[in-house]
């Protein structure tokens, strides 16, 4: 796989094209990765104890390696 953990890529096809952001994980098994700031999704959450509220969590979802490039550092 082309990317790793904390690296810095951009988004190059998708709904969220052009976007860049860090790695947040790496999901070698399905080739997926998760980005920062990238594919957000709603995950709705019972009342706990860590969440007294409850209601809606907005959090990234993972997207396809092959969607993604990775920034040249200069």
């Amino acid at each position: 796989m082309h990317v790793k953990k904390n690296d810095e890529v951009t988004v190059i096809c998708g709904n969220d094209r052009g976007k860049t952001g860090k790695v947040l994980a790496v999901i070698c098994k399905k080739d997926q990765i998760v980005v920062e700031g990238v594919n957000m999704r709603f995950r709705h959450v019972k009342r706990s104890q860590q969440n007294p509220q409850g209601g809606r969590l907005e959090r990234e979802s993972p997207i396809h390696v092959s969607n993604v490039k990775v920034n040249q550092e200069q």
